[in-house]
């Protein structure tokens, strides 16, 4: 263990952080495990960034929480990002559960050791690949994935009853043995019955220290367990019912096992984070902190979608503009932006997109962007705006800047497909377009056909966002809106809008922790009225009154300022054209959801959708709130769009400030999601909502693939529609982000709602990176188009990995001539480091532990060496070198000036035998009292 471990150990015992804080006799589940060990993860990091840019870092309070952990990081703006990818994580973990409940593989059942550990190392080379190219959604669903096994092992194998105190590191790496695995023709236990089972495992297995694990099966009369093996055990698994009888595993108290619950669920926790530390090891601490949601500034992305075509030379000035604005005024501050984006549009190319968290890079890219192409009327608006929306974050909010009508409209429901997936505010900015007559003469600058605009208006109501719709003189005035959405803590109070318009009154609730109250409104001829909780009043047309402090009108959008009152206010809006609305502020109390349907499986437990919720029928959304500890959910509503006729959902609390949202009957109609609570002071409510529309559907569409593809292979998607009472031809459309080579069935027939099946088959170029994400969607339409439902897949490619060794270090030279005043001397280190012969080269050498200075550079001849030197003062004694290679294994070289140590390892220390928190807290800390759910 590296001297840098041992003192954050102790750091650890002295802080308490040995404990969770979990109420007496209560077991977890895979949620509760795998959170805690993403809240342990990320205070090491953040420790460790803080020791390194040397900052002070405050241990956050006992028990951890999300909040706390974020705030400890300097980052409570990322409080929602941190726990949204948290339930990301979670979610995909226990889906395991819900769609591989029976592959023995995914839950180390049925001495089925070696297929569980490929499971995790596969996943592992791809979560490492993801994190390199910083596509951190696609890395959190497969992270997930992969825990489950790994924490399964504890709980149903006979690890822990061989006596093992600390997680089998093996899991984690394909080149090694995983131990002493019986033959399938041993036996391993004997019959038992209640707490006879405690010593249900055969003696010779246990002296011989030989792995086991369960059999499990839940068809009556039908079991392929071998003649003396083990069960899982428990009420659902029915081999237990046969010799020999009773069960092994740990998952809760109360069950086979249950005695050692406890060790089992400690031991599911310390290989969790075991893992997560490779995995951050692998990609550096910053990139670790993304893919977890914490950034060093704002949460938010800064993305822009632009058309480039000749005409657009005004706009693109604008663009550059408001980036040097946002830039010069944010970098350094909490409303940096977490990433910048762009994605440019032409014709006939689109993309590539461009992502970057330097603000200098993309303040240049931007700046170099230039008009030029295009040729026709019509562009690929929507091909680049598909392109964004599978590259930004969840919940981004994109500016697309245009004028010219899309060229590609069939991608519409595409389009919208991902913006309810990805739940992205998009704002459009529309500008007039100057044609010529075939002479060449300028004609008068023209606006779009209003059939080109509506289509942009659509889409901006479908995500809660604006289209905006002015002179290109007056883009630069309208461009305001963006550097107010830059801010981090930007909330949306209420939005809405009506085509065609029509008088209506509105509400919404101001509480007092807004700041910066804001209305955008859209439209022409809008007249309004607003009112104050105090019952002030102020009509549009007045120029001046108590309500609105500043005001500001271009092309169809009008801006206001309003005086911060708490409490609810109205406006009353009149208007027969159409017109949209949107309050927002600034705050730090928000919410996020994910649309969920109970297991219909064997196991208990929640499964995210990746499609729209069947309309007509009961449904479920799981809501947490966050930026408040002491806030309490009220009510969650579904608001109609088409009007503001409301469905209340039941609330059931789930533990950890979630809550699950039961609605008795799904609307057929567009709806969006409406939420108020209260905090602390029972008499400040809040009010929150979606920005996005949702809809519902008679479709259902289900579809399970590997989420690994490996380039030059076909992969197949099957995916399978019900639809009850359809019968007739279903339209068929699967397009994906990478415009790669695919294969469909551009109808399938249904008869009787019997239900239909396809396949999608896609194929990846040989030379697709490593770690680039696909995003799929598979559109299925009804007869005559009027019901549409998707579901969106997310997919890494993986190209073949051989290589599993970590790269090596080889002392070249160390001298250390130090004396008793160590500020007077210094020591000096030179390494060699390569990732042998075999290896895919060393990618990344930096200093883990030491305060003195390295530098790195190329052998001459030979670039899979690198020669590292170092120099410190021997008032810091210790080196530890942090050695990478390019497909994400990790080695660590320490070195020590100290007398009397050993001087070096002469090659490197793999990261699975030294540095560790979870084996602190179990080597010097009480037992955790954590566990592992019912499988």
């Amino acid at each position: 263990m590296s001297s840098a471990l041992v003192v954050f150990c102790v750091l650890l015992l002295h802080t308490g952080a040995q404990g969770f804080g979990i109420l007496p006799g209560k077991s977890l589940n895979h949620l509760e495990i795998t959170k805690q060990a993403i809240l342990n993860a990320t205070v090491q990091t953040c420790r460790s960034l803080a020791q390194v840019e040397g900052t002070n870092f405050d241990f956050p309070a006992q028990p951890f929480t999300a909040e706390g952990v974020a705030a400890a990081c300097s980052a409570p703006q990322s409080t929602k990002t941190f726990l949204q990818a948290i339930t990301l994580i979670q979610l995909s973990n226990i889906r395991v559960d819900i769609r591989r409940a029976l592959n023995a593989s995914f839950h180390f059942d049925e001495e089925m050791f070696e297929q569980g550990r490929r499971i995790i190392t596969q996943g592992m080379i791809a979560v490492k690949a993801s994190n390199k190219q910083g596509n951190y959604g696609t890395t959190r669903l497969k992270l997930g994935e992969l825990l489950h096994p790994l924490q399964d092992f504890y709980s149903h194998s006979n690890w822990v009853e061989l006596g093992n105190t600390l997680p089998n590191s093996n899991l984690i790496r394909a080149d090694t043995s995983i131990g002493n695995i019986a033959a399938e023709s041993r036996a391993t236990c004997r019959s038992c019955d209640g707490d006879d089972c405690r010593n249900n495992i055969l003696e010779d297995i246990i002296s011989g220290n030989i792995l086991t694990s369960g059999y499990f099966g839940i068809v009556p009369f039908v079991s392929t367990k071998p003649k003396g093996k083990c069960s899982h055990g428990g009420a659902v698994d029915l081999t237990s019912k046969i010799e020999p009888k009773g069960g092994i595993n740990k998952d809760s108290f109360s069950a086979s096992h249950g005695h050692l619950h406890t060790q089992a669920a400690n031991m599911a926790v310390a290989a969790t984070s075991q893992l997560l530390e490779d995995v951050r090891l692998a990609a550096g601490d910053r990139p670790f902190l993304e893919m977890v949601g914490i950034s060093k500034g704002s949460s938010k992305a800064l993305c822009f979608v632009i058309d480039t075509t000749k005409s657009m030379s005004d706009d693109i000035d604008a663009v550059k503009s408001v980036t040097s604005t946002i830039i010069d005024n944010d970098v350094g501050t909490e409303n940096e932006p977490s990433v910048y984006i762009l994605v440019p549009v032409n014709d006939p190319e689109f993309g590539p997109l461009k992502r970057t968290t330097d603000a200098t890079i993309f303040k240049n890219t931007i700046n170099a962007l230039t008009a030029e192409g295009g040729g026709d009327d019509e562009e690929y608006i929507l091909s680049g705006l598909q392109l964004a929306l599978t590259g930004a974050p969840f919940n981004s909010e994109i500016f697309l800047f245009t004028d010219a009508p899309a060229k590609d409209k069939e991608l519409k429901n595409t389009v919208i497909a991902l913006i309810e997936r990805t739940q992205t505010t998009i704002n459009f900015m529309i500008t007039d377009s100057t044609v010529t007559n075939r002479n060449g003469n300028l004609q008068q600058s023209r606006m779009l056909a209003a059939s080109d605009a509506q289509l942009y208006r659509d889409l901006a109501q479908a995500s809660g966002g604006l289209a905006v719709e002015v002179t290109k003189a007056d883009l630069p005035a309208a461009t305001g809106i963006i550097t107010q959405s830059a801010t981090s803590s930007l909330v949306t109070i209420l939005q809405a809008s009506r085509g065609p318009g029509r008088s209506e009154n509105f509400q919404f609730i101001v509480d007092d922790s807004v700041k910066s109250l804001t209305l955008y409104i859209t439209g022409s001829s809008v007249t309004f009225t607003l009112i104050s909780p105090n019952g002030g009043t102020q009509q549009s047309t007045d120029s001046a009154g108590s309500l609105i402090s500043s005001s500001q009108s271009v092309g169809n959008l009008r801006t206001l300022q309003l005086q911060k009152q708490v409490g609810q206010w109205e406006i009353r809006m009149v208007s027969t054209d159409s017109y949209s609305l949107r309050v927002i502020g600034q705050s730090p109390i928000d919410f996020f959801f994910d649309f969920v349907e109970p297991s219909q499986g064997p196991f208990s437990g929640f499964d995210a959708l990746d499609t729209r919720p069947r309309a007509g029928v009961s449904s479920s959304l799981l809501v947490s709130v966050t930026g408040s500890e002491s806030a309490t959910v009220t009510e969650v509503l579904l608001v109609k769009s088409p009007g503001s006729e409301e469905v209340s959902g039941d609330l059931v609390p789930q533990g950890s400030g979630a809550v699950l949202v039961q609605f008795n009957r799904m609307p057929s109609e567009e709806f969006v999601v409406r939420l108020t609570g209260r905090t602390a002071s029972s008499s400040d409510v809040f009010q929150r909502q979606s920005p996005t529309n949702f809809r519902s559907s008679n479709l259902t569409i289900t579809a399970d693939a590997n989420s690994i593809l490996v380039p030059g292979t076909p992969f197949s998607v099957p995916f399978s529609v019900m639809a009850n009472g359809t019968d007739g031809n279903l339209t068929i459309r699967a397009t994906n982000n990478r415009d790669f080579d695919s294969t469909f069935p551009t109808s399938l027939f249904m008869e009787n709602g019997n239900g239909t099946n396809g396949t999608v088959t896609l194929s990846a170029p040989l030379n697709t990176p490593s770690g680039t994400d696909v995003t799929l969607t598979i559109e299925v339409e009804a007869p005559g188009g009027e019901d549409m439902n998707y579901i969106v897949l997310r997919f890494t490619i993986v190209n073949t990995v051989t290589d599993f060794n970590p790269p090596g270090c080889q002392l070249l030279n160390l001298e250390a001539n130090c004396t008793k005043n160590c500020s007077l001397s210094e020591w000096v280190l030179s390494v060699r480091v390569t990732d042998g012969a075999e290896g895919t080269g060393v990618d990344r050498v930096s200093l883990r532990e030491g305060s003195g200075t390295m530098n790195t550079s190329l052998a001459a001849g030979n670039e899979n060496i690198t020669l590292v030197s170092y120099t410190a003062s021997c008032c810091s004694p210790d080196a530890e070198l942090l050695v990478v290679d390019r497909v994400g294994n990790v080695g660590l070289c320490p070195y020590s000036a100290r007398e009397g140590s050993s001087a070096a390892l002469s090659t490197s220390t793999r990261v699975t035998q030294s540095s560790f928190l979870c084996f602190c807290m179990l080597a010097f800390g009480p037992l955790l009292l954590t566990g592992l759910g019912p499988e």
